[in-house]
C-alpha cells in the first residue's frame, strides 16, 4: 500500500502485528520541555526501543543526548519518516507543527503519540482524524488525565445523573502568566534552524520570546493558555457533558493585562479569559486566568467541577446545594485501560485497537478544538467597558466567573477607568460540519494560510 505525503514523496505504511516479544522502536520529535517525559517514558518500558530523536536545536541535543549512547539524531522530520525502521513517532513540538507531523507519520506508517493540543487550529486536528483512520494508525493525544482514576472518577459522577442534571462543566486553568517583556529582533542562533521550526507557520523575524517556550503567547505558533494548560481542564469538563462533541455556539471575553496601566507586553494571547459554550441542557464554562499567584485573593486554581440540579461536584466530594459539607462521591461506571498514558498508547500499538486507547485522537480534537473556537470569539471582539457586560448576567455561575476575572484584574493595579475589555461575539455553530452558521468570516479563522511546502492537507 502506498502513500503520497504533503511534502510529494511515497511512503509504504506497513501492515505488521507487533509480537508480544517485538521490540517497538521509538522517535522522539521535539526533545524540550515535555519531550523530556517522552524520553523516560519510553526508556523505562520492556520491548520498547528509544531509536531517534529529532529536534532543530543544537543545544537540545547536547542536553537531551549526551547519557543516550548511540541513538540516530535528525534535525529534519522529513528524513526521520523516511527511516522504515521507526515505528512510533512521539511529538512533543510547538503547536503549529503537531498537526502535519502526525499526519506525515500517518502517510508513513508510524503510530502516533501527539502532545495537547493535537491542533493548532480546528481544520487541523479534523485532518488529524481522518488521517489516523485512513491509514489504520494508532493515535494517542497528551491528555493523561484521562488515565487518572480520580479525576476520572469525578467525570463519571457527573455523567451519571445521580446528583440530577448537569446544568454546568466548569474548568479552570488559573496558572501564574505574568509579563514576558520584549525581546528585540536579532538573527537566529547557529544552534538553531529556525526556518524548520517555523515550519508551517508565516514568514518572520527571530526573537528570544519565541524559543524555546514563550511561543505559547503568540497566535501563530499557540493557543494561549486555554490550549495550553487548560486543554487538559477543558477535555475532563467537556466529558462531564454526556454525548459533548462540540457546541451549539461560543462567547469568549478577556484581554492582556499585565502590572499597571495602559502597560503591554510582546505576547499576544489573552491572559484572562471566559469563555462560554453551550451544549443544550448544559454549558461549559472556561475561565482562563494568568494573573494569579501574587495576590492572596487570587491564588493558583487548575481544576474542573461539576454544577448539577442537587449540587456541586469539586474535587473528590458532592456538595449539596446550601451545605458547605462534602460527601464522598457516588459510585458510577467508568474504565480506563492501565498502563497510563504512555503505556496504554504502547498496548494498542501492538493490539492495534484504537478503541482502547485512553485518549484516542477524536477525543484530542474535540478537546483541541472547543479551545480553538473560545480563541475565535475573542479574536473576533471588540473593545467595551470594563464592566461585566448584560448578556454574561442570565446566568450566576457564569456572571460569577466573570466578574472574578474582572475583580482579578483590577488586583494587579489596572485601572478600570485607563483599560478596555474585549467582548467576542456570540458564534452559531454546527458541530456536525465543523463549521460556524452563515459566518464567513468566523469560518476563516477555523483554519490558517500555509507556508510551503508545509502545508497540512485538505485530502489526507
Amino acid at each position: 500500500m502506498k502513500a503520497t505525503m504533503a511534502t510529494g514523496f511515497a511512503m509504504a505504511v506497513p501492515s505488521s502485528v507487533f509480537g508480544a516479544n517485538d521490540d517497538i522502536r521509538v522517535a522522539v520529535v521535539g526533545i524540550n520541555g515535555r519531550g523530556g517525559a517522552h524520553i523516560n517514558a519510553y526508556r523505562s518500558m520492556k520491548g520498547v526501543r528509544l531509536a531517534a530523536l529529532c529536534d532543530v536545536s543544537q543545544k537540545a541535543f547536547d542536553r537531551r543526548a549526551k547519557d543516550l549512547g548511540k541513538i540516530e539524531k535528525y534535525v529534519d522530520v522529513r528524513k526521520l519518516l523516511d527511516n522504515k525502521n521507526i515505528d512510533v513517532v512521539s511529538i512533543a513540538t510547538p503547536n503549529h507543527w503537531h498537526s502535519l507531523m502526525t499526519i506525515w507519520a500517518c502517510q508513513a506508517g508510524k503510530d502516533v503519540y501527539v502532545e495537547k493540543p493535537c491542533s493548532h487550529n480546528v481544520f487541523e486536528g479534523r485532518k488529524c482524524v481522518e488521517a489516523a483512520r485512513k491509514y489504520n494508525r494508532i493515535v494517542q493525544h497528551g491528555t493523561q488525565s484521562r488515565t487518572d482514576k480520580k479525576r476520572v472518577r469525578r467525570v463519571a459522577a457527573a455523567r451519571s445523573g445521580k446528583y440530577g442534571k448537569l446544568l454546568v462543566a466548569k474548568g479552570y486553568c488559573c496558572k501564574p502568566r505574568w509579563s514576558i517583556g520584549y525581546k528585540p529582533i536579532k538573527s537566529p542562533p547557529s544552534s538553531l534552524n529556525f526556518n524548520l521550526w517555523l515550519g508551517p507557520a508565516p514568514e518572520q523575524p527571530y526573537h528570544e520570546n519565541l524559543v524555546p517556550y514563550n511561543w505559547h503567547w503568540f497566535n501563530d505558533f499557540g493557543n494561549g493558555d486555554i490550549g495550553n494548560q487548560g486543554v487538559h481542564e477543558m477535555d475532563l469538563a467537556r466529558w462531564g457533558i454526556k454525548g459533548a462533541t462540540l457546541p451549539r455556539s461560543i462567547v469568549s471575553l478577556g484581554g492582556r493585562w499585565v502590572n499597571g496601566p495602559g502597560f503591554r507586553d510582546q505576547g499576544e494571547t489573552a491572559n484572562q479569559i471566559v469563555s462560554v459554550f453551550d451544549y443544550g441542557d448544559s454549558l461549559l464554562l472556561f475561565e482562563t486566568r494568568g494573573l494569579v499567584g501574587k495576590h492572596k485573593d487570587f491564588p493558583r486554581i487548575v481544576d474542573y467541577e461539576f454544577y448539577c440540579e442537587d449540587g456541586v461536584i469539586r474535587g473528590d466530594k458532592f456538595y449539596p446545594r446550601g451545605k458547605d459539607k462534602g460527601e464522598e462521591l457516588v459510585d458510577a461506571d467508568y474504565h480506563i485501560y492501565p498502563g497510563g498514558i504512555f503505556g496504554n498508547f504502547i498496548d494498542c500499538v501492538r493490539s492495534r485497537r484504537y478503541q482502547e486507547l485512553n485518549a484516542d485522537i477524536l477525543e484530542g480534537h474535540y478537546s483541541s478544538a472547543v479551545c480553538h473556537l473560545g480563541n475565535i470569539s475573542y479574536v473576533m471582539g471588540t473593545q467595551n467597558k470594563f464592566e461585566k457586560p448584560k448578556d454574561f448576567s442570565d446566568n450566576k455561575i457564569v456572571g460569577d466567573s466573570v466578574m472574578t476575572l474582572l475583580e482579578n484584574t483590577k488586583a494587579i493595579g489596572v485601572n478600570p477607568a485607563d483599560t478596555t475589555l474585549c467582548v467576542g461575539p456570540k458564534l452559531a455553530f454546527n458541530p456536525e460540519t465543523e463549521k460556524f452558521i452563515d459566518n464567513p468570516a468566523a469560518d476563516r479563522l477555523l483554519t490558517r494560510p500555509y507556508r510551503a511546502p508545509f502545508i497540512v492537507p485538505e485530502n489526507v
